[in-house]
């Protein structure tokens, strides 16, 4: 769904079951009329597609991907951006670290990508840009020391150069622009701006020049160009907001290292205020949101720097006195306040500011994945809960406030 002439409006359907393509196409047909009756009923709407590996390689058998474009174009939807980032089951099952696995360090994730932007190359409309977030690399508590972290981006950068060779290859054959882009967060191998911009210098510019001038004789300038255009960045305001990163100075940053963001994704985290007389009620209220499936990393500000605890019980089983926490719980984004605890909505609020002064990012994705694991005073139907999230943000991107 196009808003303002300027954003592709969607939500990412990671929220919704798809271990395999029966399930996850079954979930779709399900699920997409009844949301785009009420959010697009006149008009295109886009996907933020997620494919599993399995789900992925059963896309190409047995003619399920012509089946899937027809359906699409039958229900006036197209796909313009996909979640490449978890690669096996997302419901019903732990997922914690292993959302990582495999990583960029691995051949699996490589094939696993190049198969969604062949998939996304045949979904794409015409005269659009196309693109697919995906991990930081890697999960930063799986590397022991500073030479294997190394080690790490080393390869996770020429796995990256596999797939700038790919895309390039993709607009030069068929005209269409795709890009992937790389989604920090809390305990990712790559965590805030900063560290996306030392990866970009340290490790993915010097690294890929050189493979790209030997493999395709490119010019210094041509293969840094290249890079810069294919790999972007997947800007997650939960993330961000987890990072304690005001928008305006990360955008700025970004910009001035010549990084493109590739795909805003629309998303809110817990924030946890204390106040001395209700304490024990906040964290009473806190202690709600732990649950088995995914990670829920807390972070700190201290001084200057930002203190990474790496799942919510580590936090509740310390009842420190903090002042303020904040916690990778994706929670909805209409919602500023939860009872006792609150949301960093706020940032999303700022970036809706800033989009309507520069068009950071055409790709805007919607990502409340949490709906079946939320606390029970927050789960409604599921449907009525996207047409919500989605009316919410359009609402306050047509605004002239």
């Amino acid at each position: 769904m196009l808003v303002n002439n300027a954003f592709h409006v969607t939500y990412c359907t990671n929220i919704h079951p798809g271990a395999d393509w029966k399930q996850t196409f079954q979930s779709l047909k399900d699920n997409l009329p009844e949301i785009k009756k009420n959010v697009a009923n006149k008009v295109a709407f886009g996907l933020g597609l997620r494919l599993s590996n399995k789900a992925s390689e059963e896309l190409n058998n047995a003619g399920n991907l012509a089946v899937f474009k027809s359906w699409l174009a039958d229900n006036n939807l197209y796909v313009f951006t996909m979640n490449g980032f978890p690669y096996g089951n997302f419901h019903d099952e732990p997922v914690k670290d292993l959302v990582h696995a495999p990583d960029w360090t691995t051949s699996e994730r490589i094939q696993y990508t190049q198969r969604l932007f062949e998939q996304l190359e045949a979904l794409l409309p015409e005269n659009m840009s196309g693109g697919i977030s995906t991990s930081p690399i890697s999960y930063k508590h799986w590397f022991k020391s500073d030479d294997s972290k190394k080690a790490a981006f080393t390869q996770g950068a020429i796995s990256l150069i596999k797939i700038v060779k790919q895309l390039s290859e993709i607009e030069e054959r068929s005209g269409k622009y795709l890009h992937l882009d790389i989604e920090p967060e809390p305990d990712g191998l790559i965590e805030n701006s900063d560290e996306f911009i030392q990866f970009f210098e340290n490790y993915l510019i010097p690294l890929g020049v050189d493979i790209l001038k030997n493999d395709l004789d490119f010019t210094l300038t041509e293969a840094k160009n290249l890079i810069k255009r294919y790999i972007t960045i997947c800007y997650d305001i939960c993330h961000f907001s987890l990072a304690y990163e005001e928008p305006e100075d990360t955008f700025k940053k970004l910009k001035a290292s010549g990084i493109t963001v590739g795909k805003i994704q629309v998303s809110a985290a817990l924030k946890i205020i204390f106040e001395e007389e209700n304490k024990e009620d906040i964290w009473r209220a806190l202690s709600v949101f732990n649950e088995p499936t995914y990670l829920h990393q807390v972070t700190q500000k201290v001084g200057d720097d930002v203190k990474t605890y790496n799942d919510l019980p580590i936090v509740l089983a310390k009842k420190k006195d903090f002042k303020e926490l904040r916690a990778h719980f994706h929670v909805p984004i209409f919602l500023e306040q939860f009872g006792l605890l609150h949301s960093t909505q706020d940032h999303i609020l700022k970036v809706i500011s800033i989009l309507k002064k520069d068009t950071i990012s055409e790709h805007l994705e919607i990502e409340t994945y949490t709906w079946d694991v939320l606390p029970k005073s927050l789960k409604k139907d599921l449907s009525e809960s996207i047409i919500r999230e989605i009316d919410w943000l359009n609402q306050r991107l047509r605004s002239h406030e």
